[in-house]
């Protein structure tokens, strides 16, 4: 004896939609013999929510720190570097770090130098002053005669996490550097 297998429709009901019967359902017929006529599954017109998304403007409370960047005659100093056979010219050598939490200090401790590169090697360091939720600029920088030479900074400290910083390399103490940097010639040092 064969089994007959009569197909069941299960709706799931959502309340964010209107479910409307348009047309009475039928079975189909079956005779023993496992013969059938083709059955009509009722029809229904669903209304589902109407969505739109989009963007409205509102007054909200946003933090902003103001961190004030004033000009100031400050010494800085002046490297004269002489390759031969190579042209110099004038440039300003500038490392920049973008601190949170407490005030920091950077200074441009050395500038090393192979035939075709500079490394600027600075010291970050963090100070007492808290700053709270502000995030803080600071720079240090010099002015340096010497041949168009590739510059690559890094910075002997701690490195906080944000965008500005990625441009430089961060090494934990002096004794982290590559031999190749620890075997440059020295060409400026601030001790």
């Amino acid at each position: 004896m064969k089994k007959l297998i009569i197909p069941i429709m299960a709706l799931a009901i959502v309340s964010s939609c209107n479910i409307k019967k348009e047309e009475k359902g039928e079975l189909p017929e079956v005779d023993v013999d496992v013969s059938a006529d083709s059955g009509e599954l009722p029809e229904y017109d669903v209304n589902w929510a109407d969505i739109d998304v989009g963007t409205t403007t509102k007054t909200v409370k946003v933090p902003k720190p103001m961190i004030v960047m004033e000009e100031e005659e400050v010494e800085v100093p002046v490297i004269d570097f002489d390759m031969p056979g190579e042209d110099k010219e004038q440039r300003t050598i500038m490392v920049e770090a973008e601190v949170s939490d407490s005030e920091h200090d950077l200074d441009i401790q050395e500038i090393r130098a192979t035939e075709n590169r500079l490394y600027v090697i600075s010291k970050l360091e963090k100070l007492d002053t808290d700053l709270g939720e502000q995030k803080m600029r600071i720079q240090d920088q010099v002015e340096l005669n010497a041949p168009d030479l590739d510059v690559k900074h890094i910075i002997v400290g701690e490195k906080a996490d944000n965008i500005l910083n990625n441009q430089y390399k961060y090494v934990n103490s002096m004794n982290d550097l590559d031999d190749k940097i620890k075997n440059a010639k020295v060409i400026y040092s601030d001790s």
